[in-house]
């Protein structure tokens, strides 16, 4: 079976700047967290997964389809749920109407839509704000819209870029049960917060100078810890010592 997202020897980048340098990445169902500084080029890789912006070079296929023209990103948009860390919205929209809205986007069959938008809604505890306006919502509510919109009519790839800023302590505990529930879609974590990636994600992506220096599970990131690495946790000692053997070797 092909896998969600295959990306082979993937450049991309804007102008004279190369942010994305060779990725070679491979993306099945479940969770994969990406970490990695500012500048690593997590976001970059996020849009051009999405189709936003096109590959400057290399091969990149989604759900069995090389994204080789703008027919084939239009075709594989239908099952691609993104979420950017800014993401624009009609002010005067209710969230019911903006995340419907974004179902009609992504072409979920209209006699399906209604039903897909009210769970998505339900999904990030917003039922009883459904027909609040978008402009009228705190930044934790406006983000839980933003990942509805996401999540509706459950796409086989799903894209969020840093989805728990704003969110409170307990609506993060609530997200990650989220992510835990849509084991049937492949979902790509972009975050800061290690504690979100060791929660909910199987599989792990260390990002810097748009290159992936580590890729494999919690606990081996865990075990990458140096001894005297900085960091709260095992896993935030292994992240921080993946940056540092970078580092070090150049």
């Amino acid at each position: 079976m092909n896998p969600v997202v295959r990306a082979s020897a993937l450049r991309q980048g804007y102008g004279k700047n190369s942010i994305i340098n060779g990725i070679d990445l491979e993306v099945n169902s479940g969770a994969l967290g990406l970490l990695g500084p500012n500048g690593a080029g997590k976001t970059t890789l996020l849009r051009t997964l999405a189709t936003v912006s096109p590959p400057r070079d290399g091969r990149l296929d989604i759900l069995g389809r090389c994204i080789d023209s703008d027919r084939a990103a239009r075709i594989v948009r239908r099952e691609i749920g993104y979420l950017p860390q800014d993401f624009g919205y009609y002010p005067n929209f209710s969230v019911y109407d903006f995340v419907r809205y974004c179902a009609w986007l992504r072409d979920v069959p209209k006699k399906a839509a209604h039903t897909e938008t009210i769970e998505a809604i339900a999904a990030v505890g917003l039922e009883r704000n459904m027909a609040a306006k978008m402009k009228s919502l705190s930044g934790g509510m406006l983000r839980r819209a933003g990942i509805a919109t996401a999540i509706v009519g459950s796409p086989k790839l799903i894209l969020l870029d840093e989805p728990t800023v704003g969110l409170d302590p307990a609506q993060r505990l609530e997200f990650r049960e989220l992510i835990r529930s849509l084991n049937n879609s492949a979902i790509i974590l972009s975050t800061h917060l290690v504690e979100d990636v060791s929660s909910v994600c199987d599989d792990v992506a260390v990002m810097k100078d748009g290159q992936i220096l580590f890729r494999g599970a919690p606990a081996k990131l865990s075990e990458a810890a140096a001894p005297d690495a900085p960091g709260d946790s095992p896993l935030e000692r292994g992240y921080m010592s993946i940056l540092g053997a970078l580092a070090v070797s150049e």
